[in-house]
């Protein structure tokens, strides 16, 4: 049907029947497209929350989240970290140069000499750090800072920066041989090797003879030095024994310590500290040394490396392995070991501690070792904890004893002796 009006000279044709049928495709193509896409919405939306239920609430699907707890390393990475001796190559920073310059400034002809001496070179200084635990962060070479050259107008060199070397406490240090210091205090310091002195400039060389000096003189060279460095353990106590004694076990059970342990020798290869708490806060250091072999003074199974360890121990716990035969040659062998390294190291105050009293063969060893020895005999089992008690008191005991002796020879040198009741 065409429709013709004429409305103001304008003439419209309109089909109204084709503008009808596509006003009504056009809305129901527009309302299924909106329904699809509110469809395809909502599908995705619940896959989306059904994805979260499923990774945060599935036991099954979710990754297992423990504690993760740090594991203790291997005896074998701990002797790898741990360093008890380490030569050094100490070289000291050389001066700097003296200058050799003139005065220069307008309507000013003899402005004479004013070059600068040069700057020390930096020492290096070994101090003792009670954070550091081992010698493997110390360098196989140090070498200081050179002191800075001399300028005009009467400019002297910057001097070096001093190089310190930080060791643990109870490092002995020494040279060819000779203990040169003993760093056994908290920042204790031992200056190893100086800086050399800084150069001449010419000003230094003006004379009333001599006005117009050309000459300058470089630096000092530094001293250069090779020492040792070998770290003792600082404990009052020291754990002394053959291998596979059960030095490691004691310690766990008297400390809080935890030195591997394991059913064959040699299982400690580096000294353990542990420390025992009393209820008056007064704590004692006892040391897990590693296991001793006969002829361990001639260096036989790392003899001379152990044995170091135990000079400086106050007192010394001798552990026998009681279900061995015959344990008393065994005390009489550790004695003998640790004389011939050091005449009367045997002879300090001892205890001895006769381990392994779970097992059957022990008891009678035990009988034989008292008729035999004269000496302080404390029967314990570090697996089972028995007679830990007393072990524990008679080591206060010598610590006690260890003050009073120190307490007295202190006295003796000054003059006032300390009051202990």
């Amino acid at each position: 049907m065409l429709l013709l009006s004429k409305r103001g000279g304008r003439v419209m044709h309109v089909s109204m029947l084709a503008v009808l049928a596509k006003v009504k495709s056009s809305l129901r193509l527009h309302s299924d497209v909106y329904s699809r896409h509110i469809f395809r919405r909502e599908v995705t939306r619940n896959k989306l929350s059904l994805a979260r239920n499923v990774t945060t609430s599935s036991g099954l699907c979710a990754k297992l989240r423990g504690n993760s707890k740090k594991t203790d390393l291997s005896e074998k990475k701990l002797t790898r970290c741990f360093v008890d001796h380490r030569p050094v190559k100490l070289v000291a920073g050389s001066g700097g140069k003296g200058a050799s310059s003139f005065h220069s400034e307008p309507r000013k002809e003899w402005g004479g000499p004013d070059g600068g001496n040069g700057g020390d070179g930096g020492s290096i200084i070994i101090k003792a750090n009670r954070l550091v635990k081992s010698l493997a962060q110390v360098a196989p070479v140090y070498k200081g800072e050179d002191g800075h050259s001399g300028g005009s107008k009467n400019c002297y060199g910057r001097n070096g920066n001093t190089t310190y070397v930080h060791v643990p406490l109870g490092t002995v240090v020494k040279e060819q041989g000779n203990t040169v210091m003993d760093l056994s205090q908290h920042g204790q310091e031992f200056t190893a090797v100086f800086g050399g002195s800084g150069g001449k400039g010419n000003r230094f060389f003006l004379t009333n003879e001599n006005r117009a000096p050309i000459t300058s003189t470089p630096g000092a060279q530094g001293q250069e030095r090779i020492l040792h460095l070998e770290l003792r353990t600082m404990a009052h106590a020291g754990l002394v024994g053959f291998p596979n004694a059960g030095k490691s076990s004691l310690l766990r059970a008297i400390s809080n310590a935890r030195p591997a342990v394991a059913a064959y020798p040699f299982t400690t290869l580096k000294p353990h500290v542990g420390i025992v708490d009393y209820r008056d806060h007064v704590q004692v250091a006892v040391a897990d040394i590693p296991g001793i072999v006969r002829g361990a003074h001639l260096n036989r199974g790392l003899g001379l490396s152990f044995l170091r360890h135990i000079e400086r121990c106050r007192f010394l716990l001798f552990v026998l392995d009681m279900s061995a035969q015959d344990p008393w040659t065994h005390l009489q062998h550790l004695q003998y070991e640790l004389d011939h390294y050091e005449p009367g190291l045997s002879q300090r105050p001892q205890a001895i501690i006769a381990n392994k009293m779970d097992l059957p063969e022990a008891r009678s060893n035990l009988e034989a070792l008292r008729s035999l020895v004269t000496k302080t005999i404390i029967p314990v089992s570090a697996i089972t904890g028995q007679n830990m008690e007393e072990l524990v008191l008679h080591l206060r005991e010598l610590y006690d004893g260890y003050l009073q002796e120190d307490g007295a020879k202190a006295g003796k040198a000054t003059g006032k002796y300390p009051n202990y009741e």
